[in-house]
């Protein structure tokens, strides 16, 4: 049974003279020490990442004139830290930021009861459909901030890919800066496995296996985002396996080579059969039938993802389909 860790209760505030991990925009000198979840980041980037509402440029300047030291020693911007190294940060005045938003406690339980893994620097998390990865365009917050919220303690938070609001299932996301870079690495070069269930209306034509379309982004002037396939497009390939056969509907697997916007999306209406309850892609009428028999969003599940560690472990998770497709199927089933 894979190990499902949960976060530990905040450190205390570190004393002004003690090197601490929070910089303090109220403070004078401040001393911070670098985690192991942050070695190898670049000290421009650290600092940025910690000077909220502290121009981009004040930091290099601050790093030009040696006011920043490592070690007690004046270091260039392009210079990785290591773990356990302590970093100087000067006085500095922060423009005034208005306050991040918070979960509630409802959010922040239904994320927690979704963590289906949590160790050795990396989450996943059964997403849950309707919320959306990160803040943003109209989006108060997302998982990410919802999860940074969560877990006070820890000073790397990222995700490692994306999915679509109303999409949901496993996602990955690191504490460890090493395994994003790792599983990252792993993604460009095709060694991630990713699954998804899909239902698509109509009948999938016998013998479509992979659907090989390119595909361009589109904005409305509504400002909606929409991917089209078209031959200006970037490449792309999805491939599709039947799982289940309905009247007027298919059950499909689907395993994305490449990691466009929408792709299982586009490529299921590419070939004629668009998934049920897409909004975007999908007609009306269609999406009526399905909503008659009580779906009332999108089914697409990320059902399983794969990966290895930096140190060569494999994690494979699977994310449980949730209660209302499973009620639809059974409906599918008994016709």
């Amino acid at each position: 049974m894979m190990r499902v860790m949960r976060s530990t209760p905040p450190p205390k505030t570190a004393a002004a003279d003690t090197p601490s991990d929070t910089w303090n925009p109220s403070g004078g000198v401040q001393l911070l020490t670098v985690p192991e979840e942050l070695a190898g980041q670049r000290i421009d980037n650290f600092l940025q990442a910690r000077l909220k509402g502290v121009p981009r440029s004040r930091v290099y300047r601050i790093l030009r004139k040696g006011e920043v030291r490592v070690n007690k020693g004046r270091v260039k911007a392009e210079y990785k830290l290591a773990a356990g190294d302590i970093v100087r940060v000067p006085p500095i005045r922060a423009a005034e930021q208005a306050p991040a938003p918070l979960a509630g406690e409802q959010l922040c339980q239904l994320v927690r009861d979704s963590i289906l893994y949590d160790d050795n620097g990396l989450l996943v998390i059964n997403k849950p459909a309707g919320l959306a990865v990160h803040g943003g365009s109209g989006v108060r917050l997302g998982l990410i901030e919802v999860l940074r919220q969560m877990y006070p303690q820890s000073p790397f938070i990222e995700l490692v890919h994306r999915l679509d609001r109303d999409t949901s299932g496993a996602i990955m996301v690191a504490r460890k800066r090493a395994v994003l870079q790792h599983v990252q690495s792993e993604l460009r070069g095709g060694r991630i496995g990713k699954s998804y269930l899909a239902l698509a209306v109509g009948k999938w034509p016998r013998g479509r296996k992979v659907v090989e379309a390119p595909l361009r982004k589109n904005t409305l002037k509504s400002g909606e985002r929409m991917v089209s396939v078209h031959q200006d497009g970037k490449a792309s390939e999805t491939r599709f396996q039947v799982l289940e056969r309905f009247k007027a509907a298919t059950l499909l697997a689907a395993e994305p080579v490449t990691g466009r916007t929408h792709q299982i999306r586009v490529h299921a209406q590419f070939v004629g059969c668009p998934l049920a309850g897409d909004s975007k892609y999908t007609s009306d009428e269609d999406n009526r039938a399905f909503r008659e028999r009580g779906l009332k969003r999108l089914f697409l599940h990320s059902a399983s993802v794969r990966c290895t560690l930096p140190d060569g472990s494999a994690v494979h998770v699977e994310a449980p389909l949730p209660s209302e497709m499973q009620v639809l199927l059974k409906k599918l089933r008994d016709g």
